[in-house]
């Protein structure tokens, strides 16, 4: 196991797409309809700092995409990979989007996060996110 200080957050780049959706068939909970190379490429070229990786020695060990539209502050896709959660890994991850919403003037971070994910919802409250029961998220898929 590498130590926590051999961990790098950066942002990526159109190079690293195929490992980050390789990435998220082994640690995301379940699949988007934009999970997939022309979604995450736009994704990078529309906004370079979103999506954000966490590498342990070169290996990529942690994503999530912090997405500002100038009023909101959106946060998808925080997985760690099995091998490595518990670690603080999330948290470092979380961290650097939050300081990425800061710089742009969000005020406040919205998570999206599976109702039946226990784990997840257990690390986003650790986070110090709160669920908020009167709202639900619709959905309208525009393609397909």
């Amino acid at each position: 196991m590498a130590a926590m200080n051999d961990l790098a957050i950066r942002a990526a780049e159109a190079s690293d797409l195929d490992d980050v959706l390789a990435f998220w068939e082994v640690a995301a909970e379940g699949t988007s309809i934009s999970d997939d190379q022309d979604g995450i490429r736009r994704l990078v070229a529309r906004d370079p700092g979103a999506l954000i990786l966490a590498e342990l020695d070169g290996v990529l060990a942690g994503t999530v995409i912090a997405g500002f539209d100038g009023w909101r502050c959106q946060l998808y896709r925080l997985a760690v990979h099995p091998g490595q959660r518990r670690r603080g890994i999330g948290a470092a991850l979380l961290a650097a989007a939050e300081e990425r919403f800061a710089e742009l003037g969000g005020r406040r971070g919205d998570a999206m996060v599976l109702d039946h994910n226990d784990l997840a919802q257990h690390a986003w409250r650790a986070a110090g996110y709160t669920p908020e029961p009167q709202w639900s998220r619709w959905v309208k898929h525009l393609t397909g």
